[in-house]
């Protein structure tokens, strides 16, 4: 007994000294100033107010089928399934670093019989001999005087945070691709709507002027122009119908199933509205943006690894301990006298290592000095997508006015040089080049008017696509990421 409550008061101090034990050898992790301006760009011409980064998709888009297309690719999608599996990869990993803190406790049993020949024995006899074992104890248990075991833990649990941010990340982006993809079908739908209604008004052409021909009212070359008219506009129709299917395919994938996507030509662009944003200061968007979360959770890992490589120089000592009974006889396995206990503490103290410990702390040097880089160029990239998904709003609006007078000018002279030919005042080629022009700038519209409308959208993502509101703010107290979805099965 006298053994057993010397092993417990060792194990106590042991354990005393782990939970005193406050040292971290890791460098305070201080986050670099951001390498870009205060403000945005003069040629942006926004306002510094709040941004509405913190608005959800389901907020921001309004029109229902681009909602329930959002809806089942946050469902289906594989990529995004990928990376809510790598945050429960990171979880995992996270747990298992965390339970190297704790000692670990084995109970283990053990019979064992032999035989020792007679020329071996004082006796001169062969013997049978017969040990029975039962005990409880330690099993390594590394004392963490120097933080090395509480780095690999935060450097663990800041991976997973990187991991969670990541997954918000690919989330943003994959509101943003279907978002686009389904501006891409009313796009297509509407142009080819534009062209399907000039292939039908050219056939109609194309029978006067055969009728007209027929009966000597209208020349071979005023006909082979009004074909060619026609042969423009079918071909024009071919190709849109070509990149229609090339659009609802790429929609397919990111939907992660059939999406049921039917012809929008009766939805006209200029019916879709989105919320205007304004980015408000640099500062917001670097809060809202979770791929600078995501780095910046990398730097603090990255500081972690250092105190842990540094923690590798200075002396180890772990535990291992067992308390029990052994008996030669089973019956006498949990009798009087039948106790044994051990208690083997082992330090451990790095001499000769032939540079490998000065390496891995070079290389964990290193690689934080990687991720301040690489945090540095997060908040970088995300001011110039800003930026340009500004200037991008701004010109396109312009253009997008500019377009439309273009086409309405471009009907008015249609009407004008079919007026002018059928008075004899002008030839048919007149016509051809001014129904050719209009039908040019109708379709430009469509495509700058569908720009503008990305850039809304490509703004929105930049922002932080309503995944600003710091979700997982408090997870290093808890220890834990904000809520994370599972994948269906």
């Amino acid at each position: 007994m006298a053994g057993g409550r010397l092993l417990l008061r060792a194990l106590g101090a042991a354990g005393l000294l782990a939970l005193s034990a406050c040292v971290s050898l890791a460098p305070e992790t201080r986050l670099p100033p951001p390498p870009v301006a205060d403000a945005w760009p003069a040629d942006t011409d926004t306002a510094t107010v709040r941004a509405l980064h913190d608005l959800d998709w389901a907020h921001y888009f309004q029109d229902p089928d681009m909602r329930r297309l959002i809806g089942l690719a946050l469902e289906h999608n594989r990529d995004l399934r990928l990376a809510v599996l790598r945050v429960r990869e990171a979880e995992a990993a996270y747990r298992i670093q965390r339970a190297d803190l704790a000692p670990s406790v084995g109970a283990q049993g053990s019979i064992e019989r032999s035989r020792v020949p007679g020329d071996l024995t004082l006796t001169g006899q062969p013997q049978i001999q017969s040990q029975h074992q039962a005990s409880i104890g330690l099993t390594g248990w590394e004392i963490d005087l120097w933080g090395r075991i509480r780095n690999l833990k935060d450097a663990a649990l800041d991976d997973w945070l990187a991991t969670d941010a990541a997954r918000q990340a690919v989330q943003v982006a994959l509101v943003r691709q279907v978002a686009d993809s389904v501006l891409a079908l009313r796009e297509l739908d509407q142009r080819a709507f534009l062209a399907d209604e000039a292939v039908r008004n050219r056939r109609q052409s194309l029978d006067i002027f055969q009728q007209r021909k027929a009966v000597g009212s209208s020349s071979e070359l005023e006909l082979t122009q009004v074909r060619t008219l026609l042969i423009q506009a079918e071909s024009l129709q071919a190709q849109l119908k070509q990149e229609r299917a090339a659009a609802a395919h790429a929609l397919t994938l990111l939907a992660g199933t059939d999406p049921g996507i039917a012809p929008t030509r009766g939805i006209d662009l200029a019916a879709t509205r989105l919320a205007r944003l304004e980015p408000g200061l640099p500062s917001e968007v670097l809060l809202a943006r979770p791929d600078i979360r995501a780095a910046e959770h990398q730097l603090r890992s990255a500081h972690a690894r250092i105190g842990a490589a540094r923690a590798a120089f200075l002396p180890r000592i772990a535990l291992t301990s067992g308390f029990g009974t052994a008996s030669a006889e089973l019956d006498g396995l949990f009798g009087d006298g039948s106790k044994a206990w051990t208690f083997a503490p082992v330090i451990e103290v790095p001499i000769f290592t032939a540079g490998r410990l000065r390496a891995n702390l070079d290389v964990a040097e290193v690689r934080r000095d990687m991720a301040v880089a690489t945090y540095e160029k997060s908040i970088q990239t995300a001011f110039r997508e800003v930026a340009d998904a500004l200037s991008a709003r701004q010109g396109l609006a312009g253009q997008m006015e500019i377009q439309a007078r273009m086409a309405r000018t471009q009907a008015e002279r249609a009407d004008l040089a079919q007026l002018r030919y059928d008075s004899g005042a002008a030839p048919y080629l007149e016509v051809l080049d001014a129904k050719r022009d209009l039908l040019t700038a109708q379709q430009q519209l469509v495509q700058v008017r569908r720009a503008w409308l990305s850039s809304q959208v490509a703004l929105y993502a930049a922002l932080g696509g309503g995944a600003g509101q710091a979700p997982d703010a408090a997870a290093p107290a808890a220890g834990r990421p904000a809520s994370i979805p599972h994948p269906d099965p």
